[in-house]
């Protein structure tokens, strides 16, 4: 008779209901369901479990978990922390394994040979759909965005510019002026001159506004919590060994590719090019479920994520090498060199896909391709690193105002009503963008207005200079002017832009939809670098003959390209919110194709980067993950502290001593009473409570699994039935219950450190091998444990945190 006298609560089905990141995953019109058993990846080759069968003399066999996997030992609860060790040992026994059985068969050849080419596969699989969802999103946002202002009679799906290609009553210098497209004054009340007319087109705008901005945040609410914000702080988070369940599922990529869209074509100040990176990585985490190998290791999983992070800012920039890069530099916390070709060959699929679909029309990746005709000189050199010290007191005054407001959010009664949050701030960026013909054109029109390099077709304001009558042109383009009225007209509409998005993107970063950070932080720093351009401009066409000027600015002569001085200061506001720099300057180079502007890049992005970690050493992500909670252990930070593990390990002095487990004297009721009374994630095996001697290390949920699996598979297990981790099972006495042998659960090579070893070598120890935990001896007794909470527990002591805002096991 079987009995469960005194079995903790924790059961098999409970635990195994969080196995898989989606219970049921729809990919091409086909259900797939990866809820069953075999969804679950058994922890090791050897771990399994006999059922029932006769040894000799009709005695039952001993279940000994090497002959068949056993559904859901090795996987992980949520908000968990992988183990990295033993996740690249399952995959070195799975290599090896397809190796040996290579040798034998053909058919083993092909399989090996499939298995090696999955990979690729599942790369090219990721770079398709990633793309294909960009060029969606691009075309619905643009189409979306001209709505507010009016509509298309030919068709209302085209937006403003498609709806004019064809029309042949369109003049050159009415480009934007078409009788097909007619505004919402010109449909209401027939005419779009006067204040009438203006007040209808003001009031439509911020109704389709407020309509975008409400779809988006109820969608969010309702299906999908996970969907908003950037996304990025958590694919870090994710990246570096976490698992959050659903948050890369199917149901967060349909929300957030939908109310991205709505978020992006309300005006909000945000960009979508963050959250294209968690769309590509949900991608990449469903894709997964498609090949076995990805599936059932949590590692390899991750290596998968790496690339399709890389994807996203292929497709958001147009920049294939700089995913790649960004990928390395930003987010992966594991980037093996097999990964970095991978992901290559991801952001090439995903750059062509896009590129194919060509969603601005332009035959190019991206909205604000420029290209540049004049050399920059040694003395604007100077201007670009004031562009770089802007940049990064910028950044250091953003991050901090973002976090102090998203923490005021989450401790006050704001954070409990985002959908009047969200219309709110809607209503106000509406209200005050709307006059403002720079604020009202979506950002990243503005971005590309503001690098563009005035030629002599160019009818923007911007580009309205004074004629002058000894003129000479060189191709399309022009030497320096003067200002004119429009020109001057047009600075200060910039600089109230500037004030108008630096004060709004720090309450928009962080609310429940989603948002991208960095398309607002380079229009802060275009439109900072247009002005100083067009400064300087003035100044070498004025005083030509200035020492800074002499040499190389004659007159008549093109010397300064204020298009370029934007795209130095949006380089050096990216960077000094979000630390890039290698990335982001080659992000910036094949944003404009240039690669004479690599050293001003450089120089505005170093000098940003520097300014800022002089006024704060973390980024905006970096805060974000801190803000949250989030089990992130921070390559960059330095441990100047001189603690050892005995200071820092459990149990302190004042604690109970250490929970463990036998190794041969424990039955499985007091097994599993150690279990209902703790909340540990594992547990110690020592020889005997006496000696303390470490033997391995068994994981909670392997040992609950185990246990229910035997009670269910092993006839004559009971409450009395003594576990054992031994490799030997000694004699039983007669009419005893059968024993349980479990140790093909543990861990026979945890990883320990003596009770003298500096915590800064052991903060190294947890950051490159990725450990969840590691055990503390004295010549070979167990003193204690320090796990991963542990460890962020001490580096927030150590810099004056609450050590309780890490919220996560």
């Amino acid at each position: 008779m079987m009995e469960n006298t005194g079995y903790c609560s924790e059961s098999f089905t409970s635990l195994q209901s969080a196995a898989s990141d989606e219970d049921m995953v729809e990919i091409a019109g086909a259900t797939l369901d990866f809820s069953s058993s075999d969804d679950v990846p058994p922890l090791d080759r050897d771990y399994g479990s006999g059922a029932h069968e006769n040894g000799l003399n009709g005695v039952p066999k001993l279940m000994d978990l090497l002959d068949e996997p056993v559904p859901g030992v090795g996987t992980y609860e949520d908000f968990n922390t992988i183990d990295w060790v033993r996740e690249k040992s399952k995959d070195r026994d799975r290599h090896r394994e397809i190796a040996n059985q290579s040798k034998e068969s053909t058919w083993a050849l092909v399989k090996s040979i499939s298995d090696a080419f999955s990979g690729w596969l599942l790369m090219l699989l990721v770079g398709l759909k990633a793309g294909a969802l960009a060029g969606m999103i691009d075309i619905s946002a643009h189409w979306m965005t001209d709505l507010k202002e009016g509509v298309c009679l030919r068709g209302f799906w085209f937006n403003h510019e498609h709806c004019c290609w064809n029309s042949n009553e369109t003049t050159f210098q009415e480009r934007d002026k078409c009788p097909n497209w007619k505004s919402w004054a010109e449909l209401l009340i027939g005419y779009n001159d006067g204040p009438l007319a203006y007040i209808m087109n003001y009031l439509m705008y911020v109704c389709w506004a407020l309509l975008f901005a409400f779809l988006a945040v109820s969608l969010v609410r309702a299906f999908a919590p996970y969907a908003c914000g950037s996304g990025i702080p958590e694919i870090k988070t994710i990246l570096s060994g976490f698992i959050i369940r659903g948050y890369l599922g199917k149901w967060t990529l349909m929300i957030k590719t939908i109310t991205l869209v709505l978020a992006v074509s309300s005006g909000l100040s945000l960009g979508k090019e963050g959250p294209l990176v968690h769309v590509a990585c949900c991608c990449g985490n469903i894709l997964c479920h498609l090949f076995t190998k990805y599936r059932k290791n949590e590692a390899k999983r991750r290596e998968v994520l790496s690339a399709a992070a890389a994807v996203g800012v292929s497709v958001a920039f147009g920049a294939p090498i700089g995913g790649v890069l960004f990928s390395l530099e930003e987010v992966s916390y594991y980037f093996p060199l097999k990964t970095l070709w991978r992901s290559f060959f991801a952001a090439l699929v995903a750059a062509f896909t896009l590129r194919s679909i060509n969603p601005f029309g332009n035959s190019r990746l991206v909205l604000f391709y420029v290209e540049f005709h004049s050399p920059w000189h040694l003395a604007e050199l100077v201007p670009f690193v004031f562009l770089g010290i802007f940049g990064g007191i910028w950044g250091a005054f953003f991050i901090r105002a973002n976090i102090a407001w998203c923490r005021k959010r989450k401790t006050t009664r704001l954070g409990q009503y985002p959908v009047l949050e969200v219309l709110v701030v809607t209503a106000v960026t509406a209200l005050l963008a709307f006059p403002n013909s720079y604020t009202r054109m979506s950002t990243s029109e503005l971005i590309s207005e503001l690098f563009n390099d005035c030629g002599l077709l160019d009818s923007s304001q911007l580009c309205n200079y004074a004629n002058v009558s000894d003129i000479k042109f060189s191709g399309n383009t022009l030497p320096d002017r003067p200002a004119s009225h429009d020109v001057f007209t047009a600075m200060w509409q910039l600089a109230l832009a500037l004030i108008f998005k630096m004060l709004i993107t720090v309450v928009t970063f962080g609310m429940k939809v989603p948002s991208g950070l960095f398309i607002p932080s380079m229009a802060v720093g275009a439109i900072a670098g247009r002005l100083l351009g067009v400064g300087m401009e003035q100044l070498a066409y004025y005083h030509h003959d200035w020492v800074i000027f002499k040499g190389w600015c004659s007159p008549g002569a093109d010397c300064i390209t204020p298009g370029l001085y934007a795209m130095v200061g949006a380089a050096a506001c990216l960077g000094g919110v979000t630390r890039m720099t290698v990335s982001l300057v080659v992000i910036m180079f094949e944003l404009t194709g240039g690669l004479e502007y690599i050293v001003p890049l450089m120089a505005a992005t170093m000098t940003s980067k520097w300014v800022a970690d002089a006024l704060g050493r973390e980024g905006i992500y970096e805060a974000h993950i801190r803000l949250n909670g989030y089990p992130f252990l921070e390559a960059k930070e330095e441990f100047s502290h001189k603690t050892l593990a005995m200071d820092v390990m459990r149990p302190r002095r004042s604690d109970p001593p250490l929970s463990v487990i036998t190794q041969d004297a424990m039955s499985v009721e007091e097994v599993e009473a150690l279990i209902a009374d703790t909340s540990y994630s594992g547990f110690p095996v020592v020889v005997s409570q006496e000696s303390q001697r470490l033997v391995g290390f068994v994981l909670r949920r392997d040992l609950v699994i185990s246990i229910e699996n035997a009670r269910q598979r092993q006839e004559g297990i009971v409450s009395t039935s003594r576990i054992f981790f031994t490799e030997f099972t000694p004699p039983q006495p007669p009419n005893s219950p059968p024993p349980l042998k479990l140790r093909g659960i543990m861990d026979l090579s945890p990883f320990t450190v003596t009770d003298h070893t500096a915590m800064d070598i052991v903060v190294d120890i947890f950051r490159k091998l990725g450990l969840r935990q590691c055990l503390v001896t004295h010549n070979g007794r167990l003193l204690g444990i320090i796990t991963k909470k542990d460890i962020l527990k001490h580096l927030a002591q150590i810099a004056n945190r609450d050590p309780d805002s890490i919220l996560f096991n």
